[in-house]
């Protein structure tokens, strides 16, 4: 298993990269948005079990999952030519096995550099596109 960051340093981290940003956790989960109100969308959540589907065999030790949502170029670039991914590869970005469609990856225990060099950039351009997102929306909805 590679040496990373665990799921507790990684909500750190984006809360201290990312100030703006209001969790909700579960025993299982935490769900990233910017939206204190609805706690919805999301730009990223974090999963360490199999309750949400199996395909990533998130019941052996200490696996987990981080799930981000990124733009149609940024998947195409990392993801679009996959075919047949393994989801359960550790510390490898993949298409996220249910929402891919709406160009969600993930990557499972990601290793202290792909964290750094790829994971926060991808969570910073994940925030990013909600924040612009929610700002264009209450502007269009009168300023909220």
């Amino acid at each position: 298993m590679p040496s990373g960051p665990s799921p507790e340093a990684i909500k750190r981290a984006i809360h201290a990269i990312w100030p703006d940003t209001d969790a909700v956790e579960t025993a299982v989960a935490a769900f990233f948005s910017v939206d204190r109100a609805k706690h919805w969308p999301n730009f990223a959540t974090l999963v360490t079990t199999d309750d949400f589907d199996g395909v990533s065999n998130l019941s052996r030790p200490g696996v987990f999952r981080l799930n981000i949502g990124v733009g149609p170029e940024t998947f195409g670039r990392l993801v679009g030519t996959m075919t047949e991914p393994d989801f359960a590869a550790l510390d490898v970005v993949l298409p996220h096995p249910e929402y891919a469609g709406q160009h969600w990856i993930c990557i499972l225990n990601p290793s202290d550099e792909t964290f750094r060099d790829v994971v926060l950039p991808l969570l910073g351009e994940a925030h990013g596109r909600l924040v612009a997102r929610l700002a264009g929306t209450r502007s269009e909805a009168g300023g909220e």
